[in-house]
C-alpha cells in the first residue's frame, strides 16, 4: 500500500513539473523578437553536377593542350625529316661528283700520257726522216722526205700548242684534288648525321661548300678552265668566301666545360703554330710555285718554237748542210723539252703547290675566325680543335707546344724559326 502511494506521488510531481516547464517555454518563446524574412536562392544543379562539369572542363583543356603539343611535335618532326632529306640529297650529289672527278682525272691523265708519247714519236720520226735526207746521195730526189718531215713537224707543233694550253697533267691533278675534297665533305655530312640532328644551317653550309668547290675545280674546259699560266702564283681557294659564325660548335655540346676546352695557353699555342705556318710554309710554297710557273712558261714556249724551227728548216734539207742540221737538232731538242715538261708533269707539280698553299690559307682563316669569336660556347671544342690542327700538320700535341715555344723564343731573340710547321707535306 505504501509502495502505491509513493508511485502516485512521483507521477503527480512529474506531471506538475512538466506543466511548469511547458509554460516557461511558451513564455520564453513569446518574448523572442521576430527575424526578418530572408530568401535563399537554391541552385538548380546539385553540387555533384557542378563537380562533374568542372572535371569535364579540365579534361577538355588538357585535351586541347595535348593536341597543340602533338601538332608542334608533328611539325618539328616534319621539319627535321625535311632537313635530313635535304642533307641526304646533298650527300648523294657529293657522291656523284666524286665519281665524276675520278673519271675525269683518269681521262686527263690518259690524255697526258697519250699526247706526250704521240708528239714525241711524231717529232722523232720527222727528225729521223730529215736525218735520212741529209745522208742521201747527192742528186737524189728528196721531195718526199722533205714534205713528210715538214708535215710531221707541223702536226707535232700544233698538237704541242694544244697540249701546252691545256696542261693535261695539271688538269688531272685538279680533278684528284677535287675528288679528295668532295670526299672530305662526304665524311663531314655522314659524321653530322651520326652525331646529331641536322639543322637548316647545316644544309646551307654544305651547299655553299659544294658550290664553292665546283667553282674552284670546274669540270668543263671551254669557258670554265682555270688559267694555266697566271701572272703570279696564287694559292687555290675552294671554300666559301663568307662564313657564318653561328653554329661553329658543331659537336660535343653536351658535357662541355665552362670555357668549352679553351684557355690562354691553348690559344697561344695555336696562334704561334699558325704564325710559323704563315711565315715558313706558305712563303716556301709561294716561292716554289712562282719558280715552277716560270719554268713551265719557258718550257711551254720552247717546245712549239723548236718544233716550228724544225718544220721551217725541213724543206731546205739537201740544199745545204745547215738546213738539215737545224731541222734534226731542233726536232731532237723539241722532243727533249716536251719530255721534261709533260713527262716530269711540271703543271701537276705547280697545281700541287697551289693546293698546299690553299690548305695553309684555309687553316689560317679557320683559326682566325674561331679565335675572333668571344663566346667560348659558340666555338668548336678547344681540345678537339687542337687535335684536328695537329693531325693536319702531321704533329703530336707535344710537338705543337714545342713549336710554339720555339716561335716565341725566336721572336724574343730576334731570330728566325728554322723549322716548318707541317711535317706532312
Amino acid at each position: 500500500m505504501s509502495a502505491l502511494q509513493a508511485s502516485s506521488f512521483k507521477l503527480s510531481s512529474s506531471s506538475s513539473s512538466s506543466s511548469t516547464s511547458s509554460r516557461g517555454t511558451i513564455n520564453a518563446a513569446s518574448n523572442v523578437p521576430k527575424l526578418p524574412n530572408v530568401r535563399f536562392t537554391v541552385p538548380k544543379q546539385s553540387s555533384k553536377q557542378l563537380v562533374i562539369e568542372e572535371l569535364n572542363n579540365l579534361k577538355q583543356g588538357f585535351n586541347n593542350q595535348n593536341n597543340e603539343f602533338n601538332d608542334r611535335h608533328d611539325n618539328d618532326s616534319t621539319s627535321t625529316s625535311t632537313i635530313t632529306a635535304q642533307l641526304y640529297a646533298i650527300l648523294e650529289a657529293v657522291n656523284d661528283r666524286v665519281q665524276m672527278h675520278d673519271n675525269m682525272g683518269q681521262q686527263r691523265d690518259n690524255w697526258n700520257t697519250l699526247l706526250l708519247n704521240s708528239i714525241n714519236i711524231i717529232t722523232l720520226t720527222a727528225s729521223t726522216i730529215a736525218c735520212i735526207a741529209v745522208a742521201a746521195a747527192p742528186g737524189t730526189t728528196l721531195l718526199a722526205l722533205n714534205v713528210s718531215s715538214t708535215l710531221l713537224y707541223i702536226a707535232a707543233a700544233g698538237m704541242l700548242l694544244v697540249m701546252n694550253k691545256l696542261q693535261p697533267s695539271q688538269l688531272a691533278e685538279e680533278q684528284r684534288n677535287a675528288s679528295r675534297l668532295f670526299r672530305q665533305i662526304k665524311t663531314q655530312i655522314e659524321t653530322n648525321l651520326a652525331l646529331r640532328s641536322p639543322t637548316e644551317y647545316d644544309v646551307e653550309k654544305y651547299m655553299d661548300k659544294v658550290l664553292s668547290l665546283d667553282r674552284a675545280y670546274p669540270l668543263p674546259l671551254i669557258g670554265a678552265m682555270l688559267e694555266k699560266f697566271p701572272q703570279k702564283y696564287e694559292p687555290a681557294t675552294w671554300w666559301p668566301a663568307k662564313r657564318s659564325k653561328k653554329g661553329q660548335n658543331e659537336f660535343f655540346q653536351a658535357g662541355k666545360k665552362s670555357n668549352n676546352g679553351w684557355n690562354e695557353t691553348l690559344e697561344e699555342v695555336i696562334r704561334e703554330t699558325i704564325q710559323v705556318a704563315k711565315t715558313k710554309d706558305r712563303e716556301d710554297y709561294e716561292r716554289l710555285g712562282n719558280l715552277l710557273l716560270k719554268i713551265n712558261k719557258v718550257l711551254a714556249i720552247s717546245g712549239p718554237l723548236l718544233t716550228g724551227i724544225a718544220a721551217v728548216s725541213s724543206p731546205f734539207v739537201g740544199h745545204g748542210l745547215w738546213g738539215g742540221v737545224l731541222a734534226v737538232t731542233a726536232g731532237c731538242l723539241a722532243s727533249a723539252v716536251n719530255a721534261v715538261q709533260h713527262g716530269a708533269q711540271v703543271g701537276m707539280v705547280f697545281e700541287m703547290y697551289r693546293n698546299c698553299g690553299g690548305a695553309f690559307k684555309l687553316m689560317e682563316d679557320e683559326i682566325e675566325a674561331t679565335i675572333a669569336e668571344e663566346d667560348f660556347e659558340k666555338r668548336e671544342n678547344g681540345e678537339l680543335f687542337q687535335m684536328k690542327l695537329a693531325l693536319q700538320l702531321g704533329r703530336s700535341l707535344s710537338q705543337m707546344k714545342e713549336l710554339s715555344a720555339i716561335s716565341i723564343s725566336s721572336r724574343v731573340n730576334g731570330t728566325t724559326v728554322d723549322e716548318f710547321a707541317s711535317k706532312l707535306f
